[in-house]
């Protein structure tokens, strides 16, 4: 069965993170957040946005993300 749902807009995106619709155009423009621009819009895989949320918990050791902590030992 094919999802229909993969392709999020930023509207739809901004409900789902819980952010506002500005903030996540300046992370889109800035590459904080991964997305597709289609001729002047903005989409985002659903998926690689759940895997990049969780790739954004922190350590609860040192409060940095985990992303940067597994760089930090040579994994990434």
């Amino acid at each position: 069965m094919m999802r229909t749902d993969r392709w999020l807009t930023v509207d739809e995106l901004a409900g789902y993170l819980k952010l506002s619709r500005s903030k996540l155009y300046r992370m889109a423009q800035d590459g904080d957040v991964p997305a597709s621009k289609v001729a002047s819009q903005w989409r985002f895989d659903r998926d690689e946005i759940d895997q990049w949320m969780k790739s954004q918990r922190l350590d609860a050791d040192d409060g940095t993300c985990t992303e940067s902590n597994t760089e930090k030992r040579g994994e990434g």
